[in-house]
């Protein structure tokens, strides 16, 4: 099997829909950090799992400078994000979704 992750930086607005009181749900912002985990068991025709460039810009492109209530069809929480994520790459089986020091969500695809 063979590995890849990317990392990189987001900066984007959200705001959370809560079934309770909280300061996420007024519009703020934060520099993600965003890792992405590939894998495949055979490489593509170019010798890859992934091409880095193209994974950051899946993501990245999408994301960066942007009100993520608007541009994702679902409440933006970072675990919602970091799913999200995974659905985009088809040969992504897992992300991490950091939004600030010490908040950080994972989703992995069960194998």
């Amino acid at each position: 099997m063979y590995y890849i992750q990317k990392s990189f930086e987001v900066s984007a607005s959200h705001h959370l829909k809560l079934s309770y009181k909280s300061k996420c749900t007024n519009v703020h912002g934060h520099n993600w950090h965003i890792t992405v985990y590939c894998k495949a068991r055979e490489l593509n025709k170019d010798g890859m799992v992934a091409d880095f460039s193209e994974v950051k810009r899946l993501i990245h492109g999408r994301l960066d400078h942007a009100d993520l209530n608007k541009v994702l069809p679902f409440n933006p929480t970072a675990e919602n994000i970091a799913r999200w994520i995974t659905e985009q790459i088809p040969t992504c089986y897992k992300a991490t979704v950091q939004e600030s020091d010490g908040n950080i969500a994972t989703y992995e695809e069960d194998v």
